[in-house]
């Protein structure tokens, strides 16, 4: 029986057989390793994913596709909103680093990748199917008109790079929109960082992106009697990752414990 896309779950199907093929040859699969895909919907990625690496584990969301999937021997199928899963602990059970992959949901796909944060250091990389202009803003550099919050909070953790471009009609059904594959290898945190405050940081910062940081970033620092010298006569998108990470890093160790 042939099984529609959902349009609640954001399913589109990948099923152009030349970019499948340059999908698992840009990830580069090993037997041995704890290979995760997200979203594996009717296997387009499964299927070549599993005859390189021998066994995967898959993450379905639809009860009736991951009924399919545990029909085969060579996976291991959790059913489970991604948002739920504790891939930290998935890397504990396998006893070694996670590479994850997947054709993710555009409509969640950013909150799916601030989950993933949580799990970096027990990542060895993600190659992941998004729309195009996220990838843009995932990898935009300073100065860049995509360079915002996502970018920043991405860039802190992973070595992010933009793969390959896919169009509409690779899928079924098509999304309006065209894709991108981007490759995502963690960073060592950086030292005296506190994600919570970068986060904070960050989001102020980017509030109002057309003004001067005087006007956002600069009454959040005096709230916090910041006396150093981080410039704020600059737009949130023209400051360097590094200097937000030092920034956040100064404002941790001048707060109280």
């Amino acid at each position: 029986m042939k099984h529609l896309a959902r349009k609640r779950f954001g399913q589109h199907f990948l099923t152009d057989g030349a970019v499948i093929d340059a999908i698992v040859d840009a990830i580069a699969p090993q037997p041995g390793q704890a290979l995760i895909e997200i979203g594996p919907g009717l296997g387009a990625m499964t299927d070549p994913l599993v005859a390189r690496c021998g066994r995967l584990t898959v993450i379905e969301l639809d009860r009736d596709l991951a009924q399919r999937l545990r029909r085969r021997g060579e996976l291991e199928v959790i059913e489970s909103d991604v948002l739920r899963v504790d891939f930290s602990a998935l890397a504990q059970a396998r006893g070694q680093r996670l590479r994850i992959v997947g054709n993710l949901p555009y409509n969640i796909s950013t909150p799916i990748l601030f989950h993933l944060l949580e799990a970096s250091e027990q990542v060895i990389d993600q190659h992941f199917m998004l729309q195009k202009e996220v990838v843009d803003r995932m990898a935009a550099a300073p100065g860049n008109k995509d360079f915002g919050r996502l970018s920043v909070m991405l860039q802190w953790r992973y070595d992010i790079e933009s793969v390959l471009d896919v169009p509409p009609q690779a899928f079924e059904p098509p999304p309006r929109v065209d894709s991108a594959v981007v490759r995502m290898r963690p960073l060592p945190a950086a030292a005296g960082v506190d994600a919570g405050l970068l986060e904070e940081l960050v989001r102020v910062a980017f509030s109002q992106r057309r003004k001067l940081l005087r006007h956002t970033l600069g009454r959040w620092l005096e709230g916090r009697h910041f006396a150093g010298a981080f410039d704020v006569q600059r737009r949130a998108e023209e400051v360097p990752v590094s200097e937000y990470l030092d920034l956040a890093a100064t404002l941790g160790a001048a707060t109280p414990r």
